[in-house]
């Protein structure tokens, strides 16, 4: 398979290249058959004869905004398909895999560029803020087009977090904005955001915001086993969980006649206590964590010629974490690390014929890791992908990712150079004309690169790791309507099956000695489920509007690693068999009242599926009441939410219990 997925890569870059070659003449004007950008004051208008061919979860405008979440993991909370661990509280970390296959199978882009962590691969969602977000997506197997750069065929699926977007009335000049959010937990939470047009191609825009608070919650900590016995209850007050961060992120972006620019610098740093997990009673409170992550990134992308566009991408990152730990009298554990990394991306697309294009991408990424550690990398990622549509009802697109990753260390065995070859196929069908039914369906290979504290972390790490692969299969339809006349407005549902295969699974597993693990591929694991969602827009009467959404999801991820093993074909760790959430929102001239709920079923926290292992479910109730007014050329919005409405204790994480009954208020002025 490996040899044949090479020869179609070299065919698909032979192919474009020449097609390329052949286009090298006087560039000639931009025609609606390409993807075009132009600028008429400030409309901006974008073509792409491309609808997705999977479709992507999607939380936009006032949908994202009427949610109760104060971060970008609360709100993908809402998205079918995602497992998030979340350690409590505003600070507490909190990441997300899709489908079972692990967070760093998970990509994450910001502004269309990937963020990464070379060291351990998570990204902390819990970090980045709503306050500055228009639109979060979700793409399983990969985002829906090919004129993209080549990393991002590279992931099981794709969040892709879309900051704010100047907007201009004819005769504006700039806008601003200022919010002030308090709460529970000694919530203090101001912001500012500004716009500027400079030019009638050229804007700019700022945004800050600081994030105290003394992450102090109550908490009823009660653990009943299947069987109905209380293993312990605790009532106390969350200790340790106190964060101080500030964020600032400044852009610019240009428009040009076929195309357009941007550029982006992000800063974020923080101080937090880890409030440690509670066990018979007893918790820690020694860990703290300072973080500085700061990043510059660009991209340009521009019409050459009316069938071939080109996009570059750029970026440079630097992450600063010090770790402590007061825990452990005896190890005293202070640990400074620093991250580097250097991206750059160009990516071609040409089309061969109306309903048929072509893509070649080459990227470029080094990763240093100092201090604690002290290891580099260099990764190469080369796609090829081709799309075709034929009569817009049945529409395919294929890829080729080869990927080429060469490391160095300092003072301990090197992992050896690794190369690896994956696929891709995805497929869309409209049956009947005259009915918005689409058939879906795809095929996929990935992999994750080890980490660099899956290879070299002291006594642990293991440089003879391979990279964990997986393989991806999906079919599903989408269904949508939106009736012109009646009582239902609109009607869309999405309903998919898939099955997922994980080969060398990388693991942590004891060597005899306490305390000391190392790592291993001995994994294999066993992934099928199914994703429901649905959305629905009424017509009421008295100017009252009705949204409604729900999504289900239903997954066996079970390890079937050996059959000698004691949880051979038990559940992994932290997966419900059943999970899901319920969207409400209701309008009324300038009110607001929003209602959401969370559901997640029961789950075992370790390997073996035994009654001790039992993660009972859990669920939660979110309610929130808006009002806008309008003073002249004045906006206010005014916010009132209660979270766990109805006072439920619960994990998401074992032994990291989750705040009780909260309340948070906002005030947001924008002129």
């Amino acid at each position: 398979m490996e040899r044949l997925c090479r020869r179609v890569l070299l065919g698909m870059v032979t192919m474009v290249g020449a097609a390329l070659w052949g286009q090298a003449g006087a560039v000639t004007p931009s025609t609606p058959d390409s993807i075009e950008t132009q600028s008429l004051g400030e409309v901006m208008v974008t073509a792409n004869r491309y609808s997705e061919v999977i479709p992507s979860q999607k939380l936009s405008g006032k949908e994202l905004q009427a949610l109760n979440s104060f971060s970008v993991a609360d709100a993908i909370r809402y998205f079918s398909g995602l497992q998030i661990k979340d350690y409590g509280g505003v600070g507490g970390l909190k990441t997300v895999n899709i489908r079972s296959m692990g967070t760093n199978h998970m990509g994450v882009y910001y502004n269309g560029i990937q963020l990464g962590n070379a060291q351990n691969g998570q990204v902390d969602l819990g970090k980045f803020s709503l306050e500055n977000i228009e639109e979060i997506s979700l793409y399983n197997g990969q985002k829906s087009e090919i004129f993209q750069s080549a990393r991002e065929f590279g992931s099981a699926g794709s969040i892709y977090l879309t900051t704010r977007r100047p907007k201009f009335k004819p005769g504006e000049k700039s806008h601003l904005k200022a919010s002030f959010k308090t709460g529970s937990f000694d919530l203090v939470n101001p912001s500012v955001l500004f716009e500027y047009k400079l030019s009638e191609s050229v804007s700019m825009t700022f945004n800050s915001e600081w994030t105290g608070s003394s992450g102090k919650y109550k908490f009823r900590y009660k653990r009943v086993t299947p069987s109905g016995e209380v293993a312990y209850d605790t009532t106390a007050t969350r200790q340790n969980g106190d964060i101080d961060a500030v964020r600032f992120e400044g852009g610019l972006q240009g428009y040009l006649p076929n195309g357009f620019w941007k550029a982006y610098v992000y800063h974020y740093s923080s101080e937090r206590g880890i409030p440690g997990a509670i066990v018979n009673n007893v918790w820690r409170n020694g860990e703290r964590l300072w973080d500085r992550n700061t990043f510059v990134q660009g991209v340009y992308q521009q019409d050459i010629t009316r069938k071939y566009s080109i996009k570059v991408n750029a970026k440079y990152a630097f992450d600063y974490t010090h770790y402590m730990n007061n825990d452990d009298k005896l190890m005293r554990v202070d640990n400074h690390y620093k991250q580097r990394e250097v991206y750059f991306s160009l990516a071609n697309k040409y089309s061969i014929l109306r309903n048929w294009d072509v893509s070649v991408a080459y990227d470029l990424q080094w990763n240093g890791l100092s201090e604690y550690l002290s290891a580099s990398r260099y990764t190469h990622w080369i796609s090829a992908a081709t799309a075709f549509s034929l009569a817009d009802r049945l529409k395919m697109q294929a890829s080729v990712l080869a990927t080429l990753v060469d490391e160095t260390t300092e003072g301990q065995a090197k992992a050896p150079n690794k190369s690896k070859v994956t696929p891709a196929l995805f497929l869309s069908y409209q049956p009947l004309k005259r009915y918005n039914w689409v058939l879906r369906a795809f095929y996929k290979q990935i992999y994750r690169m080890p980490t660099f504290n899956d290879l070299y972390y002291t006594d642990m790490g293991n440089a003879a790791l391979k990279p964990e692969s997986a393989t991806q299969y999906n079919v599903g339809f989408t269904y949508a309507v939106a009736p012109k006349t009646g009582f239902l407005s609109g009607f869309h549902t999405g309903v998919d099956a898939y099955y997922n295969l994980v080969n060398d699974k990388i693991i942590a597993y004891p060597k005899g000695q306490q305390f000391r693990w190392t790592m291993l591929n001995l994994g294999k694991v066993d992934i099928r489920g199914v994703d429901v969602q649905a959305t629905a827009t009424f017509r009421l009467p008295f100017e009252i509007g009705l949204m409604t959404k729900v999504q289900y999801t239903y997954q066996q991820a079970i390890d079937i690693t050996s059959p000698s093993d004691n949880y051979y074909r038990d559940q992994i760790p932290y997966i419900p068999w059943h999970s899901g959430s319920a969207i409400l929102g209701l309008t009324y001239k300038d009110w607001g009242l929003n209602y959401s709920f969370v559901y997640v079923g029961e789950r075992y926290n370790q390997q073996e599926n035994i009654e001790y292992n039992y993660v009972q479910p859990w669920y939660t109730s979110d309610i929130s009441l808006v009002k806008s007014f309008k003073i002249k050329s004045v906006a206010l919005k005014v916010t009132a939410e209660v979270n766990n409405l109805f006072d439920q204790a619960y994990d998401v994480v074992l032994n990291y219990p989750m705040p009780m009954r909260n309340y948070r208020f906002g005030i947001a002025i924008e002129l």
